[in-house]
């Protein structure tokens, strides 16, 4: 089977980025990273990147802190659809994602939140939790669409709030529940089970 094209869209150290590409590096993903893009010039993920031998970008965000300028995100579909990307993988990226993005990849956009959506939208969303006295909390891959982690479940990992937790030992928990579930949500795109028509017609399928 040939393998699911992805890009990688990130703003940190790139930990899930990472913990997919392990996963194809050993074989377990059929899968092939064709881009690793970032907002922030000496972001971890692009760091990482480098050293797998993966192409790395970095755009220039402009002057808003929660979206692109209209011309970067136009730049970002220009490296994702240059690439040949089929699904485009947020890991990290502490960016809205607007219309054109959305627009040329429908349906094949997907991120990880550090919680069990819809609770705790937004950012910091373990330290939410903890205020909050949630008994649990976890993590969701879910579809991107316009809203603020609103987009439709993929899947989730339940992860507990423990007596005396503080917000590093619960993110660490969070963090290990999310290296888990994500690989294992685009070995599924990557074998049909996720995706539906969107993804068998960006890979030549009818």
């Amino acid at each position: 089977m040939e393998k699911l094209k992805i890009g990688v869209l990130g703003s940190g150290k790139g930990s899930n980025y990472r913990a997919i590409q392990e996963e194809i590096v050993r074989g377990k993903l059929n899968a092939e990273t064709r881009v690793v893009i970032s907002d922030v010039k000496e972001a971890g993920i692009l760091a990482a990147a480098r050293a797998y031998g993966v192409r790395a970008e970095y755009v220039q965000p402009g002057r808003f802190k929660t979206k692109l300028e209209p011309e970067a995100e136009a730049r970002v579909v220009e490296l994702l659809c240059g690439a040949g990307v089929e699904l485009v993988v947020l890991a990290g990226y502490m960016r809205m994602v607007k219309a054109p993005l959305l627009e040329a990849f429908p349906g094949r956009i997907i991120n990880i939140h550090p919680s069990l959506l819809p609770a705790f939208p937004g950012l910091e969303a373990w330290k939410q939790a903890l205020a909050a006295e949630a008994g649990e909390t976890g993590c969701t891959v879910h579809f991107v669409d316009s809203g603020m982690d609103t987009g439709p479940v993929i899947a989730q990992r339940r992860v507990p709030v423990l007596a005396g937790d503080t917000a590093e030992r619960l993110h660490a928990r969070i963090q290990v529940a999310e290296h888990e579930v994500y690989p294992e949500v685009v070995r599924g795109f990557a074998e049909g089970i996720f995706g539906g028509a969107e993804i068998v017609k960006a890979r030549g399928g009818k």
